[in-house]
């Protein structure tokens, strides 16, 4: 029998005068926009009630309710991929994501994904949507992600996360010397340019990062960032934004900038460095099934410390 999901909520008067399919996006966080767009036109997914367009504006205080056959995810394909699995339960699985894996198969990367890879160690996510992934990481940051093994879990883990009640913290290496600490508080959308990257804009969705510092070198900063909100690509637009880029982050880092008098050896490490220093370090959130509050912590990846340690070689080199 095909399961059958049904859910019901409540549009918020702060998304007044947005498209349906924009609001149900971010309701339903856990289904892809296109997805939505198929039942709203089906009528899976109606307006108080009523059918209505993906295009049509919504006002606030309207009662969305979805009731739709989940299909099995047959065009993906389960793929022996090892996966460092940091705890796993009937009904959550917390995994360590290393370097260079991307999350989700999209064009370009049909395979070879974290999803291929669940499929393959837990066949009956093929029945959860996106195999019960509940958020992301970009391709090259690692760390900590949690999955959803029943559609109860995804549903509870999303309502976390939109409610930002999940708590993550991540490890990032900085170009540039912090003073101190502080509080991003900037709004992130699409570059209005550049398709591909996003950008604080007036026009974008609320945006926050806590940063502090945990060790300066003469021409970095090791920092830990907790996120308010999840928006793609947050903390390396945030840091940019102050000014302060991730290193080896190509895409929002700019150019690369070596500290005057570096060793060679550390010009050389910043050079060829292949990723954006970002680690997801700490997770925590309340269990789907006993209530209680978990956290997980996974130490840096070995690059990362490679790199911090050249940092410090660099700088006693000076002293």
């Amino acid at each position: 029998m095909p399961d059958i999901l049904q859910r019901d909520e409540r549009i918020p008067d702060s998304m007044v005068g947005i498209r349906l399919d924009q609001a149900a996006a971010e309701l339903f966080a856990e289904f892809s926009r296109e997805r939505l767009k198929g039942w709203i036109k089906s009528g899976a997914l109606t307006l108080d009630g009523a059918t209505a367009k993906p295009k049509d504006k919504v006002y606030g205080g309207e009662r969305l309710v979805l009731e739709a056959v989940l299909e099995d995810a047959v065009r993906w394909q389960p793929q022996a991929i090892e996966l460092a699995i940091v705890h796993e339960d009937d009904d959550v699985l917390v995994l360590d994501k290393p370097a260079g894996l991307v999350v989700h198969p999209a064009a370009g990367n049909p395979d070879g994904t974290l999803l291929n890879a669940l499929l393959h160690h837990c066949p009956a996510l093929a029945a959860i949507p996106r195999a019960g992934i509940v958020h992301r990481l970009d391709k090259d940051t690692t760390g900590l992600m949690v999955v959803a093994k029943t559609l109860a879990a995804q549903t509870s883990l999303v309502g976390q996360l939109q409610a930002r009640s999940v708590s993550r913290e991540y490890a990032a290496v900085v170009t540039g010397m912090m003073t101190a600490g502080g509080t991003v508080d900037a709004p992130i959308g699409r570059h209005p340019k550049d398709r591909k990257r996003q950008a604080v804009t007036e026009s974008g969705k609320p945006a926050v990062t806590h940063y502090r510092v945990v060790e300066r070198f003469r021409g970095h900063t090791h920092v830990r960032c907790r996120l308010e909100t999840g928006r793609t690509h947050q903390i390396r637009v945030h840091m940019a934004h102050r000014r302060y880029p991730l290193i080896g982050d190509a895409l929002y880092g700019g150019r690369l900038k070596l500290p005057a008098g570096a060793s060679e050896a550390l010009k050389e490490q910043l050079r060829s460095f292949p990723r954006q220093a970002l680690h997801a370090r700490t997770l925590a959130f309340v269990h789907p099934a006993s209530g209680e509050s978990v956290s997980f912590s996974a130490e840096l990846p070995d690059d990362l410390w490679v790199l911090l340690d050249g940092l410090r070689a660099d700088g006693e080199e000076r002293t």
